[in-house]
C-alpha cells in the first residue's frame, strides 16, 4: 500500500520458464479492471507494468509494476486484484500467478528528490 501524495514502484521477479502464465496474468488482471467498477478503474489508472530486458542473478525475469499515483492505502498486488476479482476470473489465474513467482514482490514509495527535467543544466568543466 501506497501513502497519499507517493509514487510507487513493484518489483516482481518471475520464474524464466513462467513469464507466459504471469503475462497472462496481467492480462487478465487488465481486461478485469476494465470492466469493473469505478473505484477498481480508479487503482487501473496509470498503472504500467514493464518488463526488464535485463534477468535478475539467477536469471529470473524482472517485471516493474510503475504506479505515478497510487490510490492511498490500495494494496496493488497482482494476487490482491485478482483475490478482489476473482468472481469475474477463473481461480486458475491465481494459481498461476502464485506459481510464476520466485519470490514476494518488492514495494517501493518513493518520495520526488530532483526533477532533472526541471533543474538548470550545468555547464561542463
Amino acid at each position: 500500500m501506497f501513502p497519499a501524495g507517493a509514487s510507487g514502484l513493484m518489483l516482481v521477479v518471475v520464474k524464466a520458464d513462467r513469464t507466459a502464465d504471469y503475462e497472462a496474468v496481467i492480462a487478465a488482471v487488465a481486461t478485469a479492471l476494465k470492466g469493473a467498477s469505478a473505484e477498481a478503474r480508479a487503482r487501473a489508472d496509470g498503472w504500467k507494468v514493464f518488463k526488464a530486458q535485463e534477468a535478475d542473478a539467477k536469471g529470473n525475469a524482472i517485471y516493474v509494476h510503475w504506479l505515478p499515483s497510487p490510490v492511498p492505502d490500495t494494496d496493488y498486488r497482482p494476487s490482491a486484484v485478482l483475490e478482489a476479482l476473482m468472481a469475474a476470473l477463473p481461480e486458475a489465474e491465481l494459481v498461476k500467478y502464485r506459481d510464476a513467482m520466485a519470490g514476494a514482490p518488492t514495494r517501493l514509495t518513493l518520495s520526488l528528490l530532483a526533477d532533472l527535467a526541471l533543474a538548470p543544466v550545468p555547464k561542463p568543466r
